[in-house]
């Protein structure tokens, strides 16, 4: 297979199409973040980046705090003006019709309508160029118990989650297999 060699870009597809939560319950904020993964597992660590100009970063900044908020394929409209539109001038929570709800552990708020939110709360931030990426320890993650099995495990097919990748918006597909698949061993039937 041949490849074409291209200059080096941010060109990590897919990755979540995330919304982050910023402020407070009385002044809450909301930007779209695409640059954000996990870190670390233990402890649970994630980051985002954000450019100095965004009006969140400020809020970021002072706070210490925000609050990951995964979205839905159902959601993409408002993910985008989320990205687009600067809270500077405008209310993205009464733009997009979410709904503020308290963190458990912080006081940035939580968006109400997405199924999975990570509390999170700043341990550096590092200038990197266009960005400075905000490393955070996850503090406390919110589930939509829509969205718990009968096992009270997350039912990732229950979400519907939505993904970025090179500047386009998907719905995540069916499940194609789960961590460790490829090497289990099968049941063996034992008759009696």
């Amino acid at each position: 297979m041949s490849k074409q060699f291209w200059k080096g870009s941010a060109l990590l597809s897919p990755v979540p199409a995330a919304l982050v939560s910023c402020g407070t319950i009385e002044s809450p904020n909301v930007l779209t973040i695409g640059w954000t993964g996990i870190v670390c597992t233990n402890p649970p660590m994630t980051y985002i980046s954000v450019r100095p100009q965004r009006y969140s970063y400020d809020i970021i900044k002072s706070s210490g705090e925000f609050v990951i908020n995964l979205t839905t394929a159902a959601m993409c409209r408002q993910t985008d003006l989320c990205g687009v539109k600067s809270g500077s001038d405008t209310d993205k929570f009464a733009l997009c019709g979410f709904h503020a709800v308290p963190s458990h552990e912080l006081s940035a708020p939580l968006i109400e309508e997405c199924p999975v939110c990570l509390e999170c709360r700043v341990t550096e931030a590092k200038e990197l160029g266009t960005h400075t990426m905000f490393l955070a320890k996850i503090v406390g993650v919110d589930v939509d118990d829509d969205y718990i099995d009968e096992n009270n495990r997350l039912d990732m097919k229950k979400c519907g989650l939505m993904a970025y990748a090179h500047g386009e918006y998907f719905s995540l597909g069916k499940r194609l297999g789960s961590f460790g698949w490829s090497v289990r061993k099968k049941k063996k039937n034992r008759k009696k």
